[in-house]
Formats: structure tokens, sequence, C-alpha cells
């Protein structure tokens, strides 16, 4: 089977051209295991199968490394965009890709090689519905709303962009690189409130416009970068009143901006994609 490594702010996945490459749903959780193992395999954070689309161009069917179904992945969709591009699946600039049934419409801006170098995802509007996330609440919206875990307690917003997460503003660190999450990470994602389980974002606030944040996923662990976080922590900024609606976002891969437009409804994310190398195996 052949297979394009790719990362977006060092969120790596393999991807595969499913036009050509055939693997049965039953195999495909076995199989993204295997290769997505550091040491015995290729390596990444999971693998995303670039199908024909039924409600859009393409569909992303995508998978987390201990094997699960993940409804989004907003640094996994760029790659999507970067990849039909490149290998010549469309010459269009603007395109529509779905995941789950959801379609999402991407913007590629090309780099002077006349590759993909970023693209724009308009992710569409936020879900705060506290059972649509989903996360266990007395509330209909859970923001800045406590939460113990571990023996600690933390205050959450909880946004999905087809995928849950919870976002959790830290104080006391002047780089999030000496937070533990590790240590906490896993409490978060099993936690009984959580019952899909969940992404959780630990933000820094640095300035109206600028933010850090480290990330821990559900089925993978900490990544160097998580799209859809980043689309939850911008909405989340904005509904406790720490950022604007436009910011940028350190992850530990690089920068990725992301836009409320409240009037819209609509978060938009704009960020790069990069091949690393294409294998087979």
């Amino acid at each position: 089977m052949k297979f394009t490594k790719m990362h977006g702010c060092g969120n790596d996945y393999l991807y595969i051209n499913g036009f050509e490459e055939k693997l049965s749903s039953e195999e495909k959780p076995d199989w993204v295991r295997k290769v997505s193992d550091r040491h015995f395999g290729v390596g990444g954070d999971g693998a995303i199968f670039i199908n024909p689309g039924k409600e859009a161009e393409f569909e992303m069917e995508m998978y987390n490394a201990d094997g699960t179904r993940a409804q989004m992945c907003g640094n996994g969709i760029r790659c999507v965009a970067k990849f039909v591009y490149d290998k010549g699946l469309t010459n269009k600039t603007s395109i529509t890709v779905e995941s789950f049934g959801k379609v999402k419409y991407l913007d590629l801006t090309l780099g002077e090689d006349g590759k993909v170098a970023s693209v724009k995802v308009n992710m569409g509007a936020p879900i705060l519905n506290a059972k649509e996330v989903p996360v266990v609440s007395d509330n209909d919206k859970v923001i800045n709303e406590p939460i113990v875990v571990n023996g600690d307690t933390y205050n959450m917003t909880c946004v999905s962009m087809g995928n849950p997460h919870a976002v959790v503003f830290l104080e006391g660190y002047d780089d999030l690189k000496d937070f533990e999450i590790e240590k906490i990470g896993p409490f978060f994602e099993s936690h009984e409130r959580f019952p899909e389980r969940v992404n959780t974002e630990f933000v820094r606030v640095i300035d109206r416009q600028t933010v850090q944040m480290r990330v821990w996923e559900r089925g993978t662990g900490e990544t160097l970068a998580c799209g859809t976080g980043c689309c939850a922590i911008a909405v989340a900024c904005v509904l406790n009143g720490l950022t604007d609606n436009k910011i940028t976002i350190q992850v530990l891969g690089g920068e990725i901006v992301c836009e409320w437009d409240q009037e819209k409804n609509l978060v938009f994310m704009t960020g790069p994609a990069t091949t690393v190398f294409e294998g087979e195996i």
C-alpha cells in the first residue's frame, strides 16, 4: 500500500489515496494501529484515507493512532487539500471535503513551486450546547465551569468543532513547555463527564491577539498541534472575554491563525500543510 507522510504544524498522519488503495472497514483499525507506531511502524498521530465524496468532492476518513475513528481533524483536512491538489486529483484552489457527513470549504494558497503552501478552512459553526459537545453538565453551555480532575479543580469551556474539546486556561506559567501535560491529560480524556472522551487544550493567554497552547488528544496523547482545538480555543477565548475574535495560536509545531466571525457564526482556520515523504508498506 502506498502512502504519503504529511503534517500540519507537526500533527502528522499517513495519507492514503482511497481512490486507488483499498482496505475493508474491518481491516483499517488494526492496520492504522500498526503503521502509526513510531518504533515498529511508520509513525504518526494516525492515518487518513482520502476517498470520493458523497456530499463533497472528497471525503476524509480519519483514524487516531489507537485505531478509533475521529469526526474531524483541522490539521488533517489542510493536508488533504494539499494532497488532492499536488497529486492532480483536482486543479481547483477552492474545494469541498466531507468528514462524517459534514462538508467543509477550503481555499488553497500556492507557493512559488506551484504546490499548496497553506490552506484556509471554513470550519463551520461551533457547537456550544453541552449535550451536543457532549459533556455532562447541569447548564446548557459549559463556559468557565469547574471540573475536578484527579483531585484538582480546573475551569473549562467546552466546544465541539465536530469533535469534543475542553479548553482550560492556565495561569502562573511563563511558558507551557513547563506544564506536565502527560500527568493530567489522560485523566481529562477519560473523565466521566465526557461520554465520548475529549480533546483537552491547556492555554496561556499572551495578549489580545496571541495565545500559547498544548493539547492532549483522545486516542493519541499529546500532539504538536490540533486544528479543531485551535478553533475551539478561539471560541473559548471570546466567550471568556480574553482575546479578540482573530488570534494566532502558538502550538508546539508552529502557528495557526483562527477567527470566530460571530456575525456569521463561523470559525475560519488558516495554517500550513507539509509533505514529508512518500512510502510503500
